[in-house]
């Protein structure tokens, strides 16, 4: 399996090992397999193996299609490593549950930070500690978080030999819950810096250093945010799974709503249904930052302002510029990326928009591709909130909501439609609160962690003031 650039630079496609460490593609672009493998003659097998032997293992036959160069034996050991009883609260990794009126929810939230980003990031954790010994290098980790993929990642990368971790996070826009779990980190090679804007800018602010390339190879910087193609191998394993405990017959068809923002997590849904799992439709649901709702309602992606970007009480999804849907595009225009390119390079940065009404493309998009969008409000969240925890005494958090809210107007007779789940409602006390008038359970893992010391750099929207701060930390 190699790998390519989505807007062409890069002169040889790429093994997975390289580009595990480098995150961004050299010329911007985001990495894809050169194919994606087809997996239609292995659902029997891996219905056998799920059940025989577990998720580790499931994960592993997955991951296996995407990484040449790792050993079966020492995969399936990564996988052992990151998907265990001891990392995460069941040994089922990801349970899935039946609702009613034709819902299922995958809990994916039972990992050590209580989000879904936990199921991508013990993996990778695993996978550059691997990869950095057989080099014996170290690796600097620079990330933008909009609230769970920071700690998520930082407390996979903690303890691990030759990996420092520079997060940075929209100052006064997280939780205080998920502020607590980042800040609370007391260990040197763990940064926490609060930037003076939103989660667009500590993106910016990422891409902007990382397109620096003689100082992302001076200082070795690497990348967990989902532009790492690692990321969503680790997602697309769970959609299998997902997809298996809900079916009986290889064939049957699911739907998946999911919450997204940056279209990490429904990039990875995406990756499953062209590698052919059989997914009907693949409904994307936002918040009131419904930049990716209109594009598939428009054919128009228009990125907004710090200033036009809403602090909503679902706040990891207050995204206005999603990362991963260049890899989405990418695929829709049929791998041109010198027109990706243009789009995302050119077009993009200088209008602010692009447009693609009216194109072949756009008309063929939810035959081809599945897609479906729509967005929820905060009464949306508090009313599916209420009536989840009143019809089927199930709490979810309000990411999860947005969700359970769009997923409801796309539900089709005898398709199940999986709604996958954000992250625990513990990480969001007052708006559980607000719609059900109590506070969310505290898994006693969490105990008292709000009042901590915090330790949390601040920072402006300035990408030379993060070099510095980065090269003064390395260079210690």
């Amino acid at each position: 399996m190699r790998y390519v650039s989505t807007r062409g630079g890069s002169p040889v496609p790429a093994q997975f090992s390289d580009i595990l460490l480098e995150g961004l593609a050299p010329d911007g672009g985001l990495y894809l397999p050169e194919t994606y493998p087809d997996i239609t003659g292995k659902l029997p097998y891996w219905r056998e193996v799920l059940a025989a032997d577990g998720y580790a293992a499931l994960a592993a036959e997955v991951l296996r299609l995407f990484i040449s160069e790792i050993a079966d034996a020492e995969l399936a050991g990564i996988c052992q490593r990151a998907y265990n009883d001891q990392v995460f609260t069941t040994g089922e990794i990801v349970p899935v549950s039946r609702l009613s009126g034709g819902l299922w929810l995958a809990h994916l939230s039972d990992g050590p930070t209580a989000a879904f980003k936990d199921l991508a990031m013990q993996l990778l954790g695993q996978l550059f500690e691997y990869e950095l010994s057989r080099r014996d290098a170290q690796l600097n980790i620079l990330g933008a978080t909009s609230g769970d993929t920071g700690s998520a990642a930082e407390y996979a990368m903690l303890g691990r030999k030759g990996v420092r971790v520079f997060m940075l996070t929209p100052a006064g826009r997280m939780t205080p819950f998920q502020q607590a779990q980042m800040f609370s980190i007391d260990d040197p090679a763990i940064i926490n810096v609060a930037v003076d804007g939103v989660f667009d800018d500590c993106q910016d602010l990422v891409k902007a250093v990382a397109g620096d390339l003689d100082f992302k190879r001076e200082y070795a910087l690497g990348a967990v945010n989902s532009i790492n193609w690692a990321r969503l191998a680790a997602q697309v394993v769970y959609y299998v799974v997902s997809w298996l405990r809900v079916t009986t017959d290889d064939s049957q068809r699911v739907s998946f709503c999911v919450p997204t923002g940056n279209f990490g997590n429904i990039c990875a849904g995406h990756i499953a249904r062209m590698m052919g799992l059989p997914i009907d439709k693949l409904i994307l649901a936002t918040n009131e930052n419904n930049v990716l709702a209109e594009f598939f309602h428009t054919g128009v992606y228009r990125t907004r302002s710090a200033v036009q970007t809403l602090a909503t009480s679902s706040p990891s999804m207050d995204i206005s510029k999603a990362s991963n849907f260049e890899r989405f595009i990418c695929d829709l225009l049929g791998r041109d990326t010198a027109r990706v390119a243009e789009l995302f390079g050119d077009e993009l940065p200088r209008r602010g928009c692009f447009d693609l009404f009216g194109t072949a493309e756009f008309a063929g998009i939810e035959q081809r591709y599945g897609f479906l969008a729509d967005s929820s409000t905060h009464a949306d969240r508090l009313a599916a909130i209420s009536a989840t925890w009143a019809e089927e005494k199930v709490m979810i958090d309000p990411h999860t909501a947005d969700a359970m809210t769009v997923a409801r107007r796309f539900v089709q007779p005898d398709v199940p439609m999986i709604v996958t789940e954000a992250a625990l409602p513990v990480k969001f006390a007052a708006t559980i609160m607000e719609a059900l008038g109590r506070e969310p359970e505290c898994p006693p893992r969490f105990a008292g962690i709000e009042s901590r010391p915090r330790k949390v750099v601040p920072l402006g929207k300035d990408p030379q003031a993060l070099k510095r701060l980065i090269a003064s930390v390395v260079g210690d």
